[in-house]
């Protein structure tokens, strides 16, 4: 049995994941400060749902809490840490960016530290496909040059790969960084598209859709999300391991993603035919801090861990929208 601390454990991922751990037998303690940036109600629903288990306990928390970090990896010895705690969000990094240096620079080094200091065995961190930011060669592969991101967000995350890869180099810390692509699915973010548009569309309001529809993502489900992550976990990083980061430190990075780009306006589709109804559209240009097109090249993970992510959109979406629409009562 081992003892796992996720942080942003009442968030989108850090809640099914410790959902998923729970039930193979780990301890999990959760972490989250429960922030305003999205609806707080729906954290702590999440929340209730993990706190039924025996094998889980809570600590709110934040990141950038130096002290009350220190004191509860002191108190605590953990196995292993799964970092999913962040200010999310590209287009909130426009607006407000010292929320991303408080949680996602100071936050992470508080994270390494405890680390450090309390011999973890493998800390686990949540990345993003965003790092990939101008890149135009496709589909983005871990060992592609990643020094041009397009928002502060994306650079925030870029630099958790570097802090972390310090970290593993320094002090021998098994670091494995997990570049997530376009999770979507039930108990997930309201400040997601798919969120926004399914709301909308059961209100009869129109849906806002950037650059006129044309933007391709590689949309992976929160299922695959959680396979691979607990597929990392188990697998230790090795120095000196051949692949596209190779490196002489402990220290891995994977992209999770479906593999197969889904172009927004299909996404739609099978959106309004889940529902069952039709969107009216607001066609708008590109967002300041968006790209284009995600597509994520898999192969290290089908590799290494021999997982890759399959779930289909319609299969995804039909799930959530079940999940919407019993959870909302609509």
């Amino acid at each position: 049995m081992t003892k796992i601390l996720v942080t942003g454990a009442a968030g989108f991922i850090g809640f099914h994941l410790s959902q998923s751990l729970l039930n193979r037998g780990d301890t999990v303690i959760g972490l989250d400060n429960l922030n305003d940036y999205y609806d707080v109600f729906l954290k702590e629903d999440r929340l209730t749902q993990l706190k039924n288990k025996s094998n889980f306990s809570f600590h709110k928390l934040d990141l950038a809490d130096r002290q009350g970090i220190a004191q509860l990896f002191d108190q605590q010895k953990f196995d292993v840490v799964v970092n999913l705690a962040a200010q999310a969000g590209v287009r909130y990094s426009l607006q407000n960016p010292h929320a991303y240096v408080d949680s996602n620079l100071v936050g992470f080094v508080n994270i390494l530290e405890g680390c450090r200091h309390s011999q973890v065995k493998h800390l686990v961190f949540g990345s993003s496909s965003s790092v990939y930011g101008a890149n135009t060669k496709i589909p983005f592969s871990v060992g592609d040059n990643v020094d041009h991101p397009v928002s502060l967000y994306a650079a925030s995350k870029k630099a958790n790969e570097l802090m972390a890869h310090t970290y593993s180099h320094l002090y021998g810390l098994p670091t494995t960084g997990l570049r997530f692509f376009t999770v979507y699915g039930s108990w997930g973010r309201p400040d997601m598209a798919y969120f926004k548009f399914t709301k909308a569309i059961l209100a009869g309001q129109p849906i806002d859709v950037y650059n006129y529809g044309k933007m391709q993502r590689d949309f992976t489900y929160i299922d695959d999300i959680v396979e691979g992550i607990i597929r990392v976990i188990d697998k230790l990083p090795q120095a000196n391991e051949s692949d596209s980061t190779s490196t002489k430190a402990p220290y891995k990075i994977y992209n999770i993603g479906n593999n197969q780009p889904v172009e927004l306006m299909h996404f739609i589709q099978v959106l309004e035919d889940c529902l069952g109804i039709k969107a009216e559209k607001n066609l708008l240009p590109m967002q300041p801090g968006d790209v284009p097109m995600t597509y994520a090249d898999v192969d290290d993970l089908v590799k290494n861990v021999g997982f890759r992510p399959s779930t289909s959109i319609e299969v995804g979406l039909e799930k959530f929208i079940a999940w919407y629409t019993s959870y909302y009562k609509t």
